[in-house]
């Protein structure tokens, strides 16, 4: 099977999530068997570009000639079954869609993210979650608050890009949604359910998980969207020490904030940005991982890195964060089944979760409200040894590449023999 994947890579100096997971995606496609065809371009080329380049950059979202161009070249010379999009901003553009159903290639598109609809791609703004351009054919508010790069201009480009492509989008014959709450955003904006697959991602596995460590684990970005007011407001709920060690890692524009706190109480540690080693020792010090996002988080990695360590965790209730942990569908009341396991308390049996926290099978999901997370902390505490083998299963059978790879050749060949109904 012989795989074109295209992808605009973000800017380097920009920590993506995505970037990794596409280079992660490519090595284990070819590990597999698969022939992959990299169609890559890479924001960083902006500055190099010559002047009559970056004179077309306004319209490279909409139409980019050059990317269409060396596409053509590409799909005639190697004939590829599938060509598997992922960010087509701002180099490639949602055209290649075009020029690969031209060729009679089918096109999968992994959604990283909520930019059919959203021109930021994150439906937040302001601090709070947005949805003011769901079901608009233009993008208005986008352009008012000038969601994009914080320029008014450049929203505009993007709001327009949104509408001439909509089209585009759903002539693409197989979306990948990364989670449940990311279908659910693909059938809200019109994609019928037999053109969805849920397939996460995946990443390569740690080896068997170290003994349990205590206390939690926040690791990711330092950025109101990641829910560091909430999660310290609701740390200070609770007396210096009652709960064990706060671990913070990470970088960004909270981190005067994060440092502020470490001073503040003798049970926060900042450990600052992380290579691979440090992740993982940190990993291995904790007994939870926290996952306060405050908007719809699509699919935070550390997530997938925790259970892979054994380790559950404790997040808010939205995006892809109930479906991570294993709670985006109805479970038993508290008392019964995987919720009582998840709250049983050593010593004192089983105990009733607290208002609004809802068990999964590997951690537990909360509102995005201090006092909902405060009340949860003890609960997750107590309940970690419990969920340590369930998480560990989770990843496994969920999240392994070996489980996800073969999931996504699976796509491949479904869709290289269905015509396109679009």
């Amino acid at each position: 099977m012989r795989i074109v994947v295209a992808h605009n890579r973000y800017r380097e100096a920009q920590p993506s999530g995505e970037n990794t997971i596409v280079d992660a995606e490519i090595a284990q496609l070819t590990a597999a068997g698969v022939e992959v065809l990299p169609f890559i371009r890479s924001s960083d080329e902006i500055p190099t570009m010559s002047k009559p380049a970056k004179a077309l950059l306004p319209i490279s979202p909409i139409w980019a000639p050059k990317a269409q161009h060396d596409l053509d070249r590409l799909i005639t010379e190697h004939r590829p079954d599938v060509l598997h999009l992922h960010n087509p901003y701002p180099l490639l553009s949602p055209w290649v869609v075009r020029t690969a159903h031209r060729h009679g290639v089918p096109v999968v598109q992994t959604v990283h993210n909520y930019r059919q609809v959203c021109s930021s791609g994150l439906y937040f703004r302001d601090g709070v979650i947005c949805q003011d351009c769901r079901g608009r054919a233009l993008g208005v508010p986008a352009i008012v608050h000038r969601c994009y790069r914080g320029s008014r201009v450049q929203s505009a480009l993007m709001a327009t890009t949104l509408a001439v492509h909509r089209p585009t989008w759903k002539s693409v014959d197989r979306f990948i949604a990364l989670t449940t709450a990311v279908a659910d955003h693909l059938r809200d904006y019109g994609i019928p359910d037999e053109r969805i697959v849920v397939k996460p991602n995946a990443i390569p596995d740690p080896g068997a998980p170290a003994p349990l460590g205590d206390g939690f684990l926040f690791l990711g970005r330092l950025s109101p969207e990641k829910g560091l007011d909430l999660l310290l407001e609701a740390w200070r709920r609770h007396p210096d020490g009652t709960l064990g060690p706060l671990r913070i890692a990470g970088d960004g524009e909270l981190r005067p904030l994060v440092e502020a706190a470490a001073a503040e109480r003798d049970d926060v540690t900042f450990l600052g940005p992380l290579d691979r080693a440090g992740v993982r020792a940190a990993l291995e010090a904790s007994a939870v991982v926290l996952a306060t996002s405050t908007w719809h988080d699509v699919l935070p990695t550390v997530i997938i890195e925790a259970l892979a360590s054994g380790r559950p965790v404790l997040g808010t209730a939205l995006g892809g964060i109930p479906y991570l942990v294993g709670a985006d569908s109805p479970r038993e009341p508290a008392g019964t089944g995987p919720a009582a396991v998840a709250s049983a308390v050593p010593g004192d049996g089983v105990v009733p979760l607290p208002s609004g926290m809802v068990a999964g099978e590997a951690g537990w999901v909360v509102p995005p409200e201090p006092a909902a997370l405060a009340d949860a902390l003890p609960v997750a505490r107590a309940g970690a040894a419990y969920l340590t083998p369930a998480a560990r299963a989770r990843y496994e059978r969920t999240f392994h590449p070996d489980v996800v790879t073969k999931q996504l050749i699976d796509i491949y060949a479904a869709v290289a023999r269905t015509p396109n109904p679009a």
